[in-house]
């Protein structure tokens, strides 16, 4: 059982490598959480870091789109050009 979990560990961290560059905000500090949460909850770390990471790009996202939004509405309206 041990080396199925090592081993599907190794293929996901080797395909995550070989991905390239990927914007991962929120992810990271999702997993983070996650993991210490489901570790508490039952042993279940690594669904816990999943399901952080989910949670962490969405509320990343979100923000992103809340400031981008804020940033439009600040800008001023530039006028009509003159004929």
């Amino acid at each position: 059982m041990n080396s199925k979990i090592t081993a599907v560990l190794f293929c996901a961290l080797a395909l995550a490598g070989a991905s390239g560059a990927a914007s991962a905000k929120g992810c990271i500090k999702g997993a983070a959480v996650g993991a210490v949460a489901g570790h508490y909850a039952g042993h279940h770390a690594v669904i816990g870091a999943v399901g952080g990471c989910v949670a962490g790009r969405h509320l990343a996202n979100k923000k992103a789109a809340d400031q981008a939004a804020a940033a439009h509405a600040a800008a001023p309206a530039t006028p009509a050009p003159a004929k």
